[in-house]
């Protein structure tokens, strides 16, 4: 399942934390790739919501030269004349046409679509709308996992994870009371490494978000 809450997340970090510095020169990035392409650009941001791109420093763009469609599982409620609102699943969005927007983003999403199965699903149809595309996703190998801030949660067997979960707060978690919505929450939660996401995006560009010399995160862009 796509988990548009992860758009979300950063609202509430320290501006002064290292996960804000890297997004600080994901978004330069962007910005860079963006700015080169003849308006107007329209985009497609998958799990995404607008304060992502307000704080990036998009909204200083007339609402002529970005045409912006969100789509997430449920209906978000926006009003803005710069976005528009699609209930729909990243695995199979039939609804759009072959390379019909010219960008497709997506910020630390692929990684709550299901399994590595589910994943490729979403990376095809990714590559099969956009002209180009500007992914995000944390690394399985960086030590601490980023959704529950726990040093290597995600090689924990998963029942010793659900029961962690369903006795302490987590990261970005509150404790939960019931097993089996802890367990599917978990089960949908999978990091991809180096090599799995060079898979599923062929051919696409990966650059590191390095913290302290690991690889916090990757950046896989494609069609510049």
């Amino acid at each position: 399942m796509i988990d548009s809450a992860f758009g979300r997340i950063y609202d509430n970090r320290r501006s002064d934390s290292w996960s804000n510095e890297l997004r600080k020169k994901r978004v330069s990035l962007l910005q860079s790739l963006i700015k080169s392409l003849p308006k107007p650009i329209k985009i497609l941001d998958v799990g995404g919501l607008p304060p992502f791109w307000e704080v990036a420093g998009f909204s200083a763009y007339n609402t002529q030269d970005l045409d912006i469609t969100l789509i997430n599982l449920e209906l978000e409620q926006i009003e803005h004349p710069k976005f528009k609102r699609i209930v729909g699943d990243a695995r199979n969005m039939p609804q759009f046409q072959d390379r019909e927007f010219d960008v497709v983003f997506s910020n630390s999403v692929i990684e709550h679509a299901g399994d590595y199965e589910d994943q490729a699903r979403m990376a095809k149809e990714i590559r099969r709308v956009g002209k180009r595309y500007f992914i995000q996703t944390p690394n399985l190998y960086f030590p601490i996992e980023p959704h529950f801030l726990f040093p290597f949660f995600q090689f924990l067997p998963l029942d010793y994870r659900v029961w962690l979960l369903t006795h302490f707060d987590l990261g970005w978690y509150s404790k939960m009371d019931n097993w089996d919505e802890a367990k599917e929450l978990l089960a949908s939660t999978n990091l991809l490494s180096r090599k799995q996401l060079q898979e599923i995006f062929p051919g696409g560009t990966i650059q590191d978000e390095k913290v302290f010399g690991f690889n916090k995160a990757f950046i896989v862009y494609d069609g510049w």
